[in-house]
């Protein structure tokens, strides 16, 4: 077992099981603009990169014009929407009650605000001393930059720290920043993007982290 100060957490495919009302959200967005829907798999796959980037690749090239706008609908319907569906994976919470006294962030690409209101609906954001979105295009994961910004805030050594994500861009941005990376198998993320990108660890329940992480 490794001694940690600082648990990183992704959100979406990691924290929380959001595909159903994200690609609620998307599908609505496109029937409001006159387009035609995307199937569940499809936007699923689009996940991970940001809202931006997730509304940019639904529309596909052809409709790019109507992204702000696109952008908007998204925003406003999912505001409301945003935990319809969408439930803490298994064992979870559990686990974040583990180590209740170990600082605990979030990373994620999704905009700040949406991780703050997802996770508050959830009853999660009481967990994490910081939430980090992805508001910023030139500071996401797979960048060091975000990992960068917590570790300089809380002063912890980035041995200390470990990121644990379903996706290859967080274990990418966690080896970028040098920070200890889990890798989770059971999120959005494909486990053999995950295996591939080389994770210091890889889980297949949260409650594992339990085993590698010291109390």
């Amino acid at each position: 077992m490794i001694h940690i100060d600082l648990l990183i957490f992704d959100v979406d495919g990691t924290l929380i099981d959001s595909r159903k009302d994200i690609a609620k959200a998307v599908n609505h967005t496109l029937k409001r603009l006159g387009l035609k829907d995307k199937s569940f798999d499809e936007v699923v796959s689009y996940i991970g990169t940001g809202m931006r980037d997730l509304m940019r690749r639904s529309l596909g090239e052809g409709n790019l014009h109507l992204l702000e706008k696109g952008l908007d609908i998204f925003k406003d319907f999912y505001r409301v929407h945003s935990a319809d569906e969408t439930r803490p994976y298994p064992n979870v919470i559990e686990t974040l009650e583990y180590f209740k006294d170990k600082t605990k962030a979030v990373v994620s690409n999704r905009d700040r605000q949406f991780a703050e209101l997802t996770l508050r609906l959830l009853g999660l954001d009481k967990y994490f001393k910081r939430i980090v979105g992805g508001d910023d295009e030139r500071c996401i994961k797979p960048m060091a930059c975000p990992l960068d910004n917590i570790l300089k805030d809380f002063g912890t050594d980035k041995k200390k720290a470990v990121i644990i994500g379903d996706m290859d861009l967080d274990i990418i941005s966690g080896k970028n920043a040098g920070v200890v990376t889990c890798g989770v198998t059971y999120g959005i993320g494909r486990p053999e993007d995950i295996l591939k990108a080389e994770p210091d660890f890889v889980i297949d329940d949260m409650s594992e982290l339990r085993g590698i992480v010291k109390k």
